[in-house]
């Protein structure tokens, strides 16, 4: 088994984008910037009634894997998906990008996960979301030698929702400190937050070393209404906890310090799907290659600030040349 720096466990989802205005939210009934869960009837309706969208291979902490691999790291990832057109074209995307990924599909059941992401022209993004195969990971789809030779296990906070995934998390955790490596969660979204607060607050004290959440979520797991005094609670518990703030930027918290990151924009926001995820890439590939924190919130600062200047959730521009020009 080769050796990687990050391993990736989340949903196996094709994204389907659409710009859209705010018009269609309100028609569609739609909670604006969340995340919505729907039944594959929803699902066909959306896929059968609109134009063709932007479809590429998404889910949150994929998404992440591909951004660390564009940064010149070595990752793998672990996610289901169903043998039919989309999880080939999901599977494809992810070896197109140098993404190990060997999960075994199912023959049977539901389809391969989909998510509509409709862009209002603030940039803001309203997702709906058919998880399908992905309900489906479970604990024997975690690779003890993947984990044991994955420097960081990267978590994502969406798998929450189903029994079998979470405890095929879990699993992972365990075997990653077991071996002496590193444990990283997303709280992915407020959604995922309300629905299973004090699941994670024992998850990332029990496991987690690196916590990612945006400024709501980490308000949602407290209840509490100030992002200071939430942000002081996490750190009581975790090793490094990365807190972005939208345009105010980020800050990161560990036992020591407090550091504050820079928000990059480069040029006009035009739409903000992916932003978390290759924050989260930049921040754990500089992690990977032992720069300091604030060397590396800076790295996620920069991929993130890229990942917002177009439409999609992939980088345009090679990250790395980026990275090495925005840092001189």
């Amino acid at each position: 088994m080769q050796q990687f720096d990050l391993l990736g466990i989340g949903n196996s989802v094709v994204d389907v984008l659409y710009k859209v205005d705010e018009e269609f939210i309100k028609i569609n009934k739609l909670e604006k910037g969340i995340m919505t869960l729907i039944d594959e009837n929803t699902a066909e309706k959306f896929y059968s009634s609109l134009k063709q969208g932007l479809e590429v291979a998404g889910g949150s902490v994929a998404n992440s894997t591909v951004g660390f691999a564009l940064l010149s790291g070595k990752p793998a990832f672990i996610g289901k998906i169903k043998n039919d057109n989309l999880g080939k074209s999901f599977s494809k995307s992810l070896s197109d990008n140098n993404v190990f990924y060997d999960t075994q599909p199912i023959l049977e059941g539901p389809g391969t996960a989909r998510c509509f992401i409709f862009v209002t022209p603030d940039a803001q993004r309203t997702m709906n979301t058919y998880i399908g195969a992905c309900s489906l990971l479970n604990p024997e789809d975690i690779d003890e030698k993947l984990v044991q030779n994955s420097n960081i296990t990267y978590l994502e906070g969406y798998c929450w929702e189903e029994q079998l995934a979470k405890e095929s998390l879990i699993k992972a955790a365990e075997i990653a400190h077991k071996f002496g490596n590193k444990v990283s969660l997303t709280l992915s979204d407020p959604f995922c937050v309300e629905r299973h607060r004090n699941e994670f607050k024992d998850l990332i004290k029990k496991h987690i070393d690196i916590l990612f959440a945006n400024e709501m979520e980490i308000k949602k797991l407290y209840e509490i209404d100030n992002f200071n005094e939430s942000a002081k609670e996490i750190s009581s518990i975790t090793e490094i906890a990365a807190l972005t703030r939208g345009e105010k930027g980020a800050k990161i918290y560990n036992d020591k310090e407090v550091i504050e990151i820079k928000p990059k924009i480069f040029g006009k926001v035009i739409d903000t799907t992916g932003a978390g995820d290759l924050f989260a890439a930049g921040f754990l590939y500089g992690l990977s290659k032992k720069f300091s924190i604030l060397e590396s919130g800076n790295i996620a600062s920069i991929a993130a600030g890229e990942i917002i200047s177009h439409f999609g959730a992939k980088p345009e521009t090679n990250l790395k040349n980026l990275i090495s020009k925005e840092l001189k």
